[in-house]
């Protein structure tokens, strides 16, 4: 009995020893963040990247206005497609770099502008770190939306936007990639057909992966706060 005693006296100890090292740890990472925070960081995304240093660079970055991914999920991955410059390209072009993806297509008369026009404005708020980042469209109307019809339509929204198109199956191929849902919808008082679809903007990292996705309508200071706590937790 008095030995069964000891060693739970012992364990205890060991265990209370274990709290109050983990706890200086944290507080001397707290303190850290703290001190070294950029002007446009938080202290909790600063303590999350030295948490990230410590147990890998797989640990996901702080998310601001984004979507954090389920454990397990992954999206995004290889496509083969054609810019608006008639363009075979592949997911490489992009390799090294960060993507801002919609899917979407131009003659969607309200959703897809304003989702376009707050990557543009995110894309703005970037300053100087914007060259890290590609914004982009990949049409889920390939029937209409041709490379020049593209070319045309993403010149109105930023100079570094690329547009995305290809045959049915290409776009069907990377739609699955991001699990994207669209499907052609034909209303009685509308002459054309219009595209009903998912509507979320995917932060695509240098590796191809989606690293977070954000609702309809987030402001662009969340996403550009987001973006650039991915690329610090990336090494940039």
């Amino acid at each position: 009995m008095a030995a069964a005693d000891a060693y739970l006296s012992a364990m205890l100890a060991a265990i209370r020893i274990a709290a109050l090292i983990l706890l200086l740890m944290l507080g001397g990472l707290w303190a850290s963040a703290w001190l070294g925070k950029g002007d446009d960081d938080t202290v909790a995304d600063a303590f999350l990247r030295r948490i990230a240093s410590i147990f890998g660079q797989d640990m996901p970055a702080p998310a601001a206005g984004g979507v954090q991914l389920p454990q397990g999920l992954a999206l995004g991955g290889p496509f083969s497609l054609v810019n608006h410059e008639g363009r075979a390209v592949t997911q490489a072009d992009f390799a090294g770099g960060f993507m801002l993806v919609y899917f979407g297509f131009t003659y969607c008369p309200d959703v897809c502008p304003t989702e376009l026009g707050i990557i543009a404005t995110a894309m703005d708020l970037l300053g100087e770190q914007e060259r890290r980042v590609t914004p982009v469209l990949i049409s889920i109307d390939p029937e209409r939306d041709t490379p020049e019809a593209l070319a045309d339509y993403v010149s109105r929204f930023h100079p570094r936007m690329v547009g995305l198109t290809g045959t049915a199956e290409q776009v069907a191929a990377a739609a699955r990639a991001y699990r994207v849902f669209y499907a052609k919808v034909n209303r009685p008082e509308m002459s054309q057909y219009l595209m009903d679809h998912s509507s979320f903007i995917y932060l695509v990292g240098p590796d191809g992966r989606v690293r977070t996705l954000f609702r309809p309508e987030t402001a662009p200071e969340a996403i550009a706060q987001s973006v650039r706590a991915h690329m610090r937790t990336a090494g940039g």
